[in-house]
């Protein structure tokens, strides 16, 4: 109950006019720097990124019935399939994978509603999840790397340059900085602030063309992609398997943000309005991503680091920074911004993040004490890793066509299954047996 008394601004009450409009900019800003990093490396529109992320904020708070202080911004567990879909099948395949992860949030959440949340979290103990999640962070490590050394972000066809390594080394240093001891508001928004950084010296390195942010328009329509209409959507095995298993991942981040917001906030979100609620919002939310071209969305460790700091949970706050975001993806003068921003600098904050994902995951394990000591624990986590990071895939051919599941969605099966096959499933929760 203390925690309650310190309570600035609870879930439904309003602030006022400018107490919110302030309010509302400091979660713009600190869901920012992520929602337009993923975009930017898989190649789709940020500004589309920027609209998908806020209506999608908005249609959760209705189905969660404004009981849930969310936002939702870009998922970075879904990079690495959406960069292989792009290279098999260009914008159409990757929008159809969007739309597939939607439907599987959707059915996850039919799931929850049916069976209940402990029973599914059985099948995803931290020993399961925590190397899922290392994974991801470190198969991501080597376009971190190239991004912030090669002209063309490519060590196989493009050219190392020196230049670039300096600017995404002070645009990491910046990120760092700020992470580490700058106290307050920017302190929660260090990617932020490390690609302003970033952006100003590859300014004064002579790397930025200004010359789009000129020529654009202050108001213009997000380069959004309508299916039938930009493009024909294809549905075949290759999309389905590189997204369906990754999946895992991010709900059992979902479950994770919504449970610490709730303890933070003084209640329970999970119990009411419920998981299922929440799970079905953000699968409408994904649904809305690939509707318009956007990509999937999650719920952002960045928004609910601010409410702790803040002790404002106001849903009405969440609402108006999802009405910004939309706004600003028709400032074309701030797409074409956005755009303009050097390969170098977004690789040296991703030099940080993808590592952070990755340490997301360690700090799952230590926080669950899973004794890695234990031959059962060691092996689900020696092979989710050798899997994700190494590539592993397994081609499956029916008939004449022949589709493969690899990477982390591989890894998240294969970890699963041993889970269930290997004795002595409670070690896998290390100290946290309350799912068992």
């Amino acid at each position: 109950m203390s925690e309650n008394r310190k309570i600035v601004l609870d879930v439904h009450e309003k602030p006022s006019i400018g107490q919110g409009i302030s309010l509302s900019f400091q979660h713009l800003f600190a869901m920012f720097g992520a929602t337009v990093l993923v975009p930017y490396l898989v190649g789709l529109d940020p500004s589309v990124a920027l609209l998908t992320s806020g209506l999608g904020t908005l249609a959760y708070l209705l189905i969660t019935k404004g009981k849930i202080p969310i936002y939702l911004g870009s998922s970075f567990a879904f990079i690495g399939p959406l960069l292989a879909l792009k290279a098999a099948g260009g914008e159409s395949y990757q929008m159809m994978a969007v739309f597939i992860v939607g439907v599987a949030y959707a059915l996850v959440a039919l799931l929850v509603k049916s069976v209940g949340v402990k029973r599914i979290l059985k099948f995803l103990p931290p020993i399961v999840i925590g190397p899922i999640v290392i994974g991801i962070g470190l198969s991501l490590a080597a376009t971190a790397v190239n991004m912030a050394a090669y002209i063309g972000a490519d060590r196989a066809t493009g050219v190392f340059s020196l230049k670039y390594v300096v600017i995404a080394l002070i645009t990491l240093a910046i990120t760092i900085i700020f992470s580490n001891f700058v106290k307050g508001f920017f302190g929660l928004i260090p990617i932020l602030m490390g690609i302003v950084g970033g952006y100003v010296t590859a300014t004064l390195f002579g790397v930025v063309d200004f010359e789009p942010v000129r020529q654009a328009s202050w108001l213009a329509m997000p380069d959004v992609m309508i299916p039938f209409s930009d493009y024909q959507p294809t549905f075949n095995g290759t999309i389905f398997f590189a997204v369906i298993f990754v999946v895992i991942a991010p709900i059992a981040e979902h479950v994770g943000n919504v449970s610490l917001l709730g303890r933070v906030a003084g209640k329970n979100f999970i119990q009411k309005p419920g998981l299922h609620r929440s799970i079905f919002g953000d699968s409408v939310s994904i649904i809305i991503a690939s509707i318009f071209g956007g990509v999937p969305n999650t719920t952002y460790g960045e928004n609910i680091g601010v409410m702790t700091l803040t002790k404002v949970f106001s849903v009405w706050v969440i609402a108006g920074a999802a009405t910004f975001a939309v706004l600003f993806s028709f400032i074309g003068k701030i797409s074409a911004f956005i755009k303009t921003i050097p390969t170098p600098v977004m690789g040296g904050v991703s030099l940080l993040l993808f590592g952070i994902i990755a340490a997301g995951g360690v700090r799952m394990l230590v926080e669950n004490k899973v004794d890695l000591g234990i031959n059962r624990n060691l092996v689900i986590a020696s092979t989710i890793l050798t899997f994700s990071v190494g590539g592993m895939l397994i081609d499956f051919k029916i008939g004449s066509y022949s589709f493969s599941v690899a990477g982390i969605g591989l890894s998240a099966v294969v970890g699963v299954l041993l889970n269930l096959i290997l004795p002595n499933r409670k070690a896998g929760f290390g100290e946290n047996q309350e799912h068992v």
